[in-house]
This record gives C-alpha cells, structure tokens and sequence, in this order.
C-alpha cells in the first residue's frame, strides 16, 4: 500500500473516532433522555458516600416519660424535638410490642406476620443459629443489605445479644457489631468511637436501659424515669459527638424511636393491644430537617391516630417499621425489597 492510500484511509478514519469520543460528551450535556436518565444514578452514588444516618432505638420508651419528665431533665431529647421533626404519637408493630419483633421490622420494613409477607421473627430470645431468612422462609432483605449493596458501610451496637440475629442473616451486609449486655454507657462510648473512626453510612444504636429498668421495677416508676435520665444523657453525647465533627455535623441525620412502650404500674409490655404499649416516639434529627410535627408535615400520606391502634388499611400512623426505608430515602437509595412500611418513601421531614 502506498502512503498516499495509507494517508487517505486514515483521513477517513479519523473523523468518525472523533465523533464516536464526542457523542458521550454532547449527550451528557443535552436534555437528551440517556443524560437525565444517568443523572440521578450519579446523584444517588454521591448521597451513599456523603450522607449517614444514625437510627437510635430507645428500648421501651413510653413517650408519657418524656413529657412528664421535662425539658429541664431530658434537655438532649428536647433539643431534638424542638431542633427536629417528631411526634410522640407513632406506632409500634400491630402483631407484637415486644423488643426482637419490633427491631427486625424497624431494619426490614416488614410487617411480623410471615403469613403475610412479614419477616416471621416471632420469638424475643436469643436462639443461636436462627436467621430472619429462616423465620420468613425465603430471603428477606434489611436496610444493612441494601446500604452495602450501594457501596456504603453499616455496623450494629447493641445492649441485648439476641440482636446477633441480624448479624447472622445478612453477614456480608453488617460490617461491625458490638453488643455489651446491658451496659448502654460502654456501648455509647465505643459507638461515638466508632462514627468519627469510620464511615458507617447507616449505624444502628440500641439502648436498652429503660426496658430494663421497666421490666425489673416498673414502668414509669421513679427508677423508670432516672433511666430515662440516663438515656438522654447518653443521647446527648452522641449528639456532641456529631456537632463536634464537621464532617458529621455537615452529613449525619439522625433518627430516633423505640421498639414499643410499657404499661404504667407493671413489669410488662406483651399485651399488643395496650395503648401505652404501641405508642412510642419517631424523631428525625440532623442535616436538611425542618422543625415541625411529622404529621402535619405529611399530612397525605400519614395520619396522626389519636389514641387508635390502626390495622393494615386505610392511611398509616408514623411506625417503627417506617426506619428502615426513610434510612434509604435519605441515603439516595430505593426501598427495601419486599418492605411493607413506607415502601413508597413518602414519609418527609421539611415543608
């Protein structure tokens, strides 16, 4: 072949490598539909790095203790309410108020009845070797499983060992555990440890000490109430923690609730059709959170029950079950797969 072909092929070819590099670079910034397509995949992948959420359960927090109690002796959970959006009228689970049921909702989004598409942990003890998949039946997805499967890192404190549960069922998805049996100051201090140290972008804190205290002197005795003390205390070092740090302070939101309540005058809170027992706190804290009752900030799609105990139908009470998929909202990620409680991540907290 002579230079002069060789040159002309290569005068042919030239043009049409320039175009293929440059047809990515115009369609990324035209309002074609593969640029908005591509858009929001690339916004989601930049919240899952940026964002965290930090879910604290309170274990047995009858929210009758927070108003009792005061601003002047729960300053930390005041401050929440009045920086954040709340209400002191959720819901726990509608089959059980008991702690292990309720948690496994509050991370699958799942209802309890298997029956039903619910995650079938029915039990509250610690029984080694059990998995939600087990109980369920088939695989069942949590909100530790869908954080790491976007490339996000996720741990689980705990004050009761039966929470080595949710360790067993999605091993590759929760990348710490720690759990100190009923010692909720430890645990605090190596959680605040552990949210500076890494990037958890969803930490889950479980603090025990009320339901402890519920069940061995009462609920809503004076010892009752001075755990509730110490829990706001423990609340509000997570809290310095976050401020104290401009990357948390910047990224971090925070949600609080409890498993269920606990009935005044008794060691017990089985009885699922008890008020005090199903109403419980749902708190959202932190970056882009306009204060304000949660519902009236959704007034569409959740309805404050008043003292009902609603079933499945109709429009929804703010629950427990709803932490798992507001966590995915927040963090730019879809629902869980198979979750039943805000599933459509309707659930706001601004205007």
């Amino acid at each position: 072949m002579t230079s002069g072909s060789r040159l002309g092929r290569l005068a042919a070819i030239v043009p049409a490598l320039v175009l293929a590099l440059l047809l990515p670079l115009l369609a990324a910034c035209s309002g074609s539909p593969r640029a908005a397509h591509e858009r929001p995949q690339l916004a989601q992948v930049a919240a899952i790095t940026d964002t965290r959420v930090v879910a604290i359960s309170l274990d047995g927090l009858n929210p009758k203790a927070i108003t009792q109690l005061g601003r002047t002796r729960l300053p930390n959970l005041y401050r929440m309410l009045a920086e954040g959006a709340f209400t002191l009228n959720a819901r726990a689970q509608v089959e059980m108020t008991v702690t292990l049921p309720n948690h496994t909702s509050m991370v699958t989004g799942r209802r309890i009845d298997a029956d039903h598409g619910g995650h079938g942990v029915t039990w509250n003890t610690d029984r080694a070797g059990t998995t939600v998949q087990q109980a369920a039946g088939h695989d069942v997805s949590s909100v530790f499983r869908a954080v790491h499967a976007a490339g996000g890192r996720t741990s689980l404190f705990s004050t009761k060992t039966k929470f080595s549960l949710f360790t067993r069922s999605w091993p590759a998805a929760v990348d710490r555990t720690v759990i100190r049996e009923e010692d909720d100051t430890a645990l605090t201090t190596i959680f605040r440890q552990d949210i500076v140290a890494n990037r958890r972008s969803f930490a889950f804190l479980h603090l025990g000490l009320a339901d402890q205290v519920g069940h061995a002197s009462g609920w809503m005795s004076t010892a009752y109430l001075n755990a509730v003390v110490r829990l706001d205390q423990l609340v509000g070092q997570v809290l310095a923690t976050i401020r104290g740090n401009t990357t948390l302070r910047r990224t971090t939101f925070v949600i609080l609730t409890a498993d269920h309540g606990g009935t005044p005058g008794t060691t017990g809170h089985d009885v699922a059709t008890r008020y005090d027992n199903y109403r419980i706190p749902f708190v959202v804290w932190g970056r882009g959170v306009d204060h304000g009752n949660l519902y009236q900030l959704n007034p569409t799609y959740f309805r404050d029950p008043g003292m009902t105990r609603p079933l499945f139908t109709g429009v929804q009470p703010i629950r427990n079950g709803d932490l798992a998929n507001l966590a995915t909202r927040v963090l730019g990620l879809g629902p869980v797969p198979g979750s039943l409680w805000n599933k459509a991540q309707r659930l706001t907290w601004h205007e």
